[in-house]
């Protein structure tokens, strides 16, 4: 069915975004761990939406400025998780073609986050509720 491929090339995607963090961090001539911490920032940027969908209701004037708040909360947080990888290069904390293979990650996995709640979030009768 149609959902099961998009859950399939989701999977894929996903599994792409972190096979660029992980060369990131892993190649010998970069060997420093350190921008595994934007996997913080892909844990946590789904959450606003989350808050936002639990506590309002399409009904209400207010839930449009609920989702306005979680939009903003949740491009702060994706501005951060480019941003982290950015300061660790400018400080010599990793090298820049390290910072490159983790904002390629992250641009992957955060469009794979979009591209899953545009797929299930639709809230019909296959949605990324029953997941």
């Amino acid at each position: 069915s149609c959902a099961v491929a998009a859950l399939v090339a989701l999977s894929f995607s996903g599994a792409i975004g972190l096979t660029f963090l992980m060369l990131g961090c892993a190649l010998e001539y970069y060997g420093v761990y350190w921008p595994l911490f934007v996997l913080i920032f892909y844990f946590i940027c789904p959450i606003p939406h989350f808050i936002a969908k639990r506590v309002s209701d399409d009904s209400d004037a207010a839930s449009s400025a609920c989702r306005e708040l979680a939009y903003f909360f949740t491009t702060g947080i994706v501005v951060s998780a480019f941003g982290f990888p950015i300061i660790l290069a400018r400080v010599e904390a990793i090298k820049w073609g390290a910072c490159g293979l983790v904002l390629a990650g992250n641009a992957v996995i955060f469009l794979t986050i979009l591209g899953f709640f545009l797929v299930f979030g639709r809230g019909d009768d296959f949605s990324w509720e029953q997941w």
